[in-house]
């Protein structure tokens, strides 16, 4: 179960890394999805930030479980937040925010079972 986890949390961490440094950057295409949605560009350092801890949390979880369960329970909150602000801006591309929902949920599950 810890390999499993180990690898998820490193894959997902690397995906988090990412879309943080494109949210901190205002890189154009999440610019343009914020936009569609209605997020205010106000909250942009502070959703970059949280994928930011999430990313450093599921890293540290390899070695402190605890850090690794409440930074996958951080990640499952963030992206339900996404998928519900996708359904309020009635926008029916859910599909990324669903996986990105479901991936952090199976590490908590991963990172609970080989503690």
């Amino acid at each position: 179960m810890f390999i499993a986890y180990a690898v998820l949390a490193s894959l997902l961490a690397l995906a988090m890394a990412g879309s943080a440094f494109m949210t901190f950057t205002r890189n154009p295409a999440v610019m343009g999805n914020m936009t569609k949605l209605g997020v205010p560009e106000g909250w942009l350092p502070w959703l970059g930030a949280a994928k930011t801890a999430g990313a450093l949390g599921l890293l540290a979880g390899l070695a402190v479980p605890a850090l690794g369960v409440a930074a996958a329970a951080g990640l499952v909150l963030y992206f339900v937040g996404a998928v519900v602000t996708h359904l309020r801006a009635k926008d029916r591309e859910l599909a990324p925010a669903l996986v990105l929902t479901v991936l952090p949920a199976v590490a908590l599950v991963l990172r609970i079972a080989s503690s």
